[in-house]
Parts: structure tokens; sequence; C-alpha cells
């Protein structure tokens, strides 16, 4: 491809992206907003939903992808996330998906001494762990979440640790999972009983400010 050929391919995608920064759009609406022709615009969108830039909903609609909800979601989430840590005194982290993985994009470590932790970036298979159940579907993972608005682990992953992670949705969808991850040692029931509430209402709360910003 010539570099005016990508040229031209990089100004059409742009085009995409910056469309769907006024809502969701079909192909049709998208061709309108752009210019293009609506050949090009499904062609275009298809691709990059391949890539995780968009979304193809349910409806035919295409809406911004993983790639743009992650950082959004950083920005949004960073101060929910530090106020449950506060309230609760333990390690606070935000995860996504990405292919068989699940990858920490925020972390907020517990004050104290004794902690679990993990960097941003650290990357764990899927379906470890709560996040993991989560994030990978697990039937289970499903009911807990319907009859509870959580999902936690007690010490599969790492004998001594424990968690519980509740969704961030999009329009339905999960695209993401905070996790408050603690010693067993200071659970008085167990890390759902304990901190399952608190953690349910900040993701609900993560998951309207993201929603209403669309």
């Amino acid at each position: 491809m010539s570099e005016t050929s990508s040229n031209r391919q990089l100004e059409r995608i742009s085009l995409i992206l910056d469309a769907l920064e006024f809502g969701d759009a079909t192909a049709s609406e998208l061709a309108r907003r752009t210019g293009l022709s609506t050949s090009t615009a499904h062609r275009l969108a298809l691709s990059l939903v391949d890539y995780d830039f968009l979304r193809r909903e349910s409806s035919g609609n295409y809406s911004l992808g993983r790639r743009f909800v992650r950082s959004r979601l950083e920005i949004i989430g960073l101060s929910y996330l530090t106020e449950l840590r506060d309230k609760t005194g333990e390690t606070i982290q935000l995860w996504i998906r990405r292919g068989d993985s699940r990858v920490c994009v925020v972390s907020i470590d517990s004050r104290h001494e004794l902690k679990a932790t993990l960097p941003v970036g650290a990357t764990l298979a899927l379906p470890h762990g709560s996040s993991g159940r989560l994030l990978s579907f697990e039937p289970d993972a499903m009911a807990s979440v319907e009859s509870h608005g959580w999902v936690e682990s007690i010490g599969l992953r790492t004998p001594g640790l424990g968690s519980v992670s509740a969704p961030i949705t999009q329009k339905e969808h999960i695209v993401a999972s905070i996790c408050l991850a603690m010693p067993l040692s200071r659970c008085e029931a167990s890390p759902g009983a304990d901190h399952g509430a608190l953690l349910t209402t900040a993701a609900r709360q993560i998951s309207e400010a993201f929603n209403n910003q669309h």
C-alpha cells in the first residue's frame, strides 16, 4: 500500500472514530456523518470491530470499543476506587479482559502492611480469581452476580488471599470489573459478605458515570 493510500485509509478511519463521538450509529448513519459511501463505512467499521476500536451492538449500531473504554474507565473510576479503598482499607483494582487473560489497569493499594497487591499491567490467565471468573462469564459467577451483584474467590488463586469482584457495564455489556483483594486473616465472614455491598455500589456508580458520558 502506498503512503498516499495509507494516509487516505487513516483519514477515513479518523472520520469514523470522530463521528462516533456524537453517539452510536449504523453503517448508513456513519456514511452520512462522514461523507463516505455506505459500503466503505461498513467495511471499515467491521475492521475496527476486529481490533476492538469499535463494538457492534446486537441492534447493528456501532459504538466506540474497548480500546477507548479502558482509558475513559481509568479516568472515571479513579476517584470511586480510591474512596472504596479508604472505606474498606483493602486493595482495589480495575481489570479488563484481553483475549484469554485479564489485565490490571488501575490498582489502589491497601495501606496495611499485610496486603494483597499486583502492579498495573499485571496479566493473569482466565478464569482464575473473582475477576477472572466474572470476565470469562463463568456460569456460576454470572449466577452470583445475578443474586448478589458480586462474585468472590476464597484462597483459590493464592492461598491465604481472597477477593470479591463486581461488573462494570456499558449498555448491559460487561466491559470491566472492579476487584477488592485482601488477606483472609482480615475477613470477618468472607470478602463478599464483608465488602460486596460497597463494591457493588461503586461498580454501579462507575457504570452510570461512564454511560452518562455517551
